[in-house]
């Protein structure tokens, strides 16, 4: 009981004791907290670092190994291909000297013999020699006849003109030009005078009648006729003294084309009613017609075709003055029949 008593008489100053023991311990726990985080803090770091520099240890040790075996390699490789390139070098330059020696063995005892060639270059020779002869022959022929030629030209000249001047020759009271009495022996020239003769003068050629005729057939402008009658003889170009007409008047009257009447033209039995069709016939076709057609030659060719003033269409025969004397188009009539004026 009396251990009761105490503790109640102490119950008081429990409670603020506890109460400053907690505050207390509250306190020193942030503080603690504080100290064990950066603790920790500090550690982890030194741990990863530590960590950290191992990792780079590794790292570059795995680097330099791979470098150098990826070097090795490469040497390796590049030795390789250097001693592949050599040997394969070494193999054809012992190929090309096995093919060169074989080749020239071939072409030596197969294709360029030298004993054949021998033969052959010797026959060229001689056959370069002959050809040689030949073409010096040739060309001293080739000479001598140009030689002869021009000789003879020369001497068809000289004749020429010996005949030509045959009226310098020596008579028997006068000395020529060339037969001087002061040499002993005449001149060539004169001998050769002598020996030719004179040079007749050239005959006038004719002209023949159909000359004008045949000009004219690629024309046409003409049936071709064949006369057979002389040619007039020519007309002076003076005027003949005297009341007389011109020359080309009277020849365009003589020569101008025949134009006879209706009566002339037309039958004695036929009517008057024929003629006159005939003519009104003969009148439109020369309308048409009026141009002169030549065939061979090209003038007509750029010419425009002229249309009739009668019709729109271009091309056609006009209906007009010739079958009817008005033009009926029964698709435009009103009526069936035609309407006529009963007186």
């Amino acid at each position: 009981m009396a251990a009761l008593a105490r503790l109640q008489a102490r119950l008081s100053g429990l409670r603020e004791e506890y109460f400053r023991r907690n505050r207390s311990v509250d306190e020193d726990r942030k503080i603690e907290y504080k100290a064990a985080i950066k603790i920790q803090s500090w550690f982890r770091g030194c741990r990863v670092r530590a960590y950290l520099r191992y990792l780079n240890k590794r790292v570059i040790f795995i680097q330099k190994w791979w470098r150098g075996y990826q070097s090795r390699r490469y040497f390796r490789r590049m030795v390789e291909t250097a001693y592949f390139i050599m040997k394969m070098n070494f193999y054809n330059e012992m190929a090309v000297r096995i093919q060169k020696r074989w080749r020239g063995y071939y072409v030596r005892k197969y294709i360029h013999n030298y004993y054949a060639l021998k033969k052959y270059l010797e026959a060229i020779s001689v056959n370069n020699e002959i050809v040689r002869n030949e073409l010096q022959e040739y060309a001293e022929m080739k000479e001598k006849e140009e030689k002869r030629k021009d000789t003879e030209k020369k001497e068809k000249e000289k004749q020429y003109q010996a005949r030509k001047m045959h009226y310098l020759l020596s008579t028997e009271k006068i000395a020529g030009v060339y037969n001087s009495p002061f040499r002993k022996s005449p001149d060539p020239m004169e001998l050769l005078l002598r020996k030719s003769k004179p040079l007749s003068h050239r005959q006038q050629q004719m002209k023949s009648p159909f000359a004008y005729e045949l000009y004219d057939w690629p024309t046409c402008k003409r049936p071709p006729t064949f006369s057979t009658a002389q040619p007039l003889p020519p007309i002076g170009r003076q005027k003949p003294q005297g009341p007389f007409r011109d020359t080309a008047e009277v020849l365009q009257q003589r020569y101008k084309p025949l134009e006879p009447t209706l009566r002339v033209a037309a039958s004695i039995n036929s009517p008057l009613e024929k003629a006159r069709e005939e003519m009104k016939k003969e009148e439109w076709r020369n309308c048409i017609h009026d141009n002169e057609f030549l065939p061979f030659s090209s003038y007509h060719k750029n010419e425009k075709y002229d249309p009739s003033i009668h019709r729109s269409v271009k091309y056609g025969q006009e209906t007009y003055g010739i079958t009817h004397f008005r033009e009926v188009q029964p698709k435009k009539w009103v009526a069936d029949k035609v309407s006529h004026c009963i007186f």
